[in-house]
């Protein structure tokens, strides 16, 4: 267990940073978020996929696992909605919950922790998939329409842009000149630790009252999920590597961008806000449990 503290505490310490400005310092959280979404985040994407080695077959088969993981997750939220007679805006909140990983916020940092730069390049491709998965096809999954809306939102959102340009920098083997490129690295480090700190500033102004239908909710997310990721990684015959991250980052907390999905376009926000606290401090235990199991993959 000592061997994973170190890609555990320091996500926990600076989210501990976080919720203690919140409490302390009268900070804009919208003004931190729109830093990290326009500007840091793209710099990160662009950075990563400028300097990484990944392959594009590599990066093909773990997007893919990733599709085939997500539908799983839809098809068994859904006919458990069904089957439980769940109407709405209940229904809508349970599949946010249990869909939409924190694969930013949490998922790059631990993926970096733990299986360093080649972790990170593989996360920033899961990340991308499933940004494209919250905010195309997230609305059209709560709603059952709007996919057209869906797309229009992301094709305002600079994530894809960034990484359409670090795809055609990396293919093109272009070099960017006069050392412009160590200023977009520097920018793009500077996201995950203020990504995290707002993770803790949300935490500190987010009213805890967990009940039973949040850890129900937490745990599907935190342990059900992988165990799909894992079954589907299998079944692809994934390299070591991506089958540890797909599993990793589908055992991510719920995403803290799952409560703007549902505000904007409907379910129970008040389920969702508790279910995104609920998530994140299970995963304290259980991401430790899973590495654990990760890890034991390279033995």
């Amino acid at each position: 267990m000592t061997t994973l503290l170190p890609a555990v505490l320091p996500v926990g310490l600076i989210i501990l940073i976080g919720f203690v400005v919140g409490r302390t310092i009268p900070l804009q959280r919208s003004t931190l978020s729109q830093l990290s979404l326009y500007v840091l985040s793209p710099a990160l994407v662009i950075n990563s996929l400028y300097r990484t080695e990944l392959s594009l077959d590599s990066s093909a088969k773990l997007l893919i696992g990733f599709a085939l993981t997500s539908m799983g997750i839809y098809g068994i939220v859904t006919a458990v909605n069904r089957l439980l007679s769940l109407r709405d805006p209940l229904s809508r909140a349970i599949t946010a919950v249990v869909m939409f990983p924190n694969n930013g916020n949490m998922g790059l940092p631990v993926a970096t922790f733990a299986f360093g730069t080649a972790g990170l390049d593989r996360a920033i491709i899961y990340m991308l998939g499933s940004a494209f998965l919250m905010f195309c096809f997230g609305p059209a999954m709560l709603q059952g329409k709007g996919i057209t809306e869906g797309f229009k939102l992301t094709l305002r959102l600079p994530l894809l842009w960034a990484f359409l340009l670090g795809l055609s920098l990396h293919f093109t083997a272009l070099k960017i000149p006069w050392g412009l490129d160590k200023g977009i690295q520097q920018l793009g480090a500077a996201d995950i630790p203020i990504a995290l700190i707002l993770l803790g500033i949300q935490l500190s102004q987010t009213r805890f009252r967990p009940e039973i239908k949040e850890i129900i909710l937490a745990i599907a997310r935190l342990l059900g999920a992988p165990m799909i990721a894992y079954i589907i990684g299998r079944l692809l015959q994934l390299e070591t590597l991506n089958l540890q991250i797909l599993v990793l980052e589908s055992g991510m907390p719920t995403a803290v961008s799952s409560f703007v999905i549902v505000s904007e376009f409907g379910g129970d926000q008040d389920l969702v806000a508790r279910a995104i606290v609920t998530s994140t401090l299970l995963s304290f235990i259980t991401l430790p449990i899973l590495l654990s199991f990760l890890l034991a993959l390279n033995s």
